[in-house]
């Protein structure tokens, strides 16, 4: 039954955003289709998370959804299709933490977005740092993607326009870390993954990354 819920979603979401958008992801042919692997992204929250789980198919994707949102019939039934692990945000979830490390020793490529919230300007504000847990525990390479053009989407949705989405990736990276990893530290650590986010995008959306000389790039190790 999760099988065709995937295949019915995935087919539905396909035809809906070849209706709504046009689509810059060739980029997305860099992700390697198997082996565990952290996707870090901006989150506008808009239409990003529709076009990766369907651009991505048929790799394993997993990926930390807000545990409310489970409370929606309908969201629940797409979050669990699509392998979302629900996390309740402004604690300590070990639970969340221990199924995304299960889902990555499972081989699974796992998003999460560092800003932590909705972003709706779709210019980049301060990560925390909790990324920076899951990383360090599991030692999965990290891929930084960039995305821009969906924070107009629902704009355009209700104009009858269909919306530019741009995707870029990154290089794949390790962190390198040594000794007890204190909160300033993980801050710094999340910074520096950011500034690979920002890179790759247009400097207008850059917002608190934008300086990308303050990488200190000494947490960053290329895969």
């Amino acid at each position: 039954m999760k099988n065709f819920s995937k295949w019915l979603i995935t087919t539905l979401l396909r035809i809906y955003l070849a209706l709504t958008t046009r689509m810059d992801a060739a980029a997305l042919a860099k992700i390697p289709m198997q082996g565990p692997m952290i996707v870090i992204s901006n989150h506008t929250g808009q239409i990003e998370v529709p076009v990766l789980v369907t651009l991505l198919q048929p790799r394993k994707i997993s990926g930390w959804g807000k545990a409310e949102a489970f409370q929606n019939p309908f969201l629940r039934w797409v979050f669990g299709a699509w392998g979302i692990i629900p996390v309740h945000r402004g604690e300590a979830d070990i639970k969340a933490l221990k199924d995304a490390l299960r889902a990555l020793q499972d081989g699974a490529f796992f998003g999460i977005a560092p800003e932590g919230t909705r972003n709706k300007s779709g210019v980049l504000i301060r990560a925390h740092p909790g990324t920076v847990v899951l990383a360090l525990k599991s030692g999965a390479p990290i891929l930084p993607l960039a995305h821009w053009g969906g924070e107009v989407f629902l704009k355009n949705l209700k104009s009858f326009k269909r919306t530019d989405f741009h995707i870029r990736v990154g290089e794949p990276f390790t962190l390198k870390v040594e000794g007890k990893v204190s909160a300033e530290m993980r801050q710094e650590i999340v910074d520096d993954m950011m500034y690979e986010i920002a890179k790759l995008m247009p400097e207008e959306y850059r917002g608190v990354y934008s300086d990308l000389s303050k990488a200190t790039g000494k947490y960053i190790q290329q895969a």
